[in-house]
């Protein structure tokens, strides 16, 4: 399994800092809490790998879309 492989689960996605000037990425998924977080320069970098994979898909869905 991999980043490729679907699945069907739902999960909950919330993202805000802390009071201790961390980011958080709180994931909730059924049972599972997972907050994860970061110094806020790794969580500019974690934005800029965000970006960068969305542009990927946007131009990979435009190249099935011809």
């Amino acid at each position: 399994m991999g980043i490729d492989t679907e699945r069907d689960i739902e999960a909950n996605l919330q993202i805000g800092p802390t009071d201790s000037g961390m980011v958080r990425l709180f994931i909730e998924a059924g049972s599972t809490e997972i907050p994860m977080d970061f110094e806020p320069e790794e969580a500019l970098e974690i934005a800029e790998e965000l970006r960068a994979a969305a542009q990927a898909a946007a131009s990979v869905s435009k190249k099935k879309r011809r």
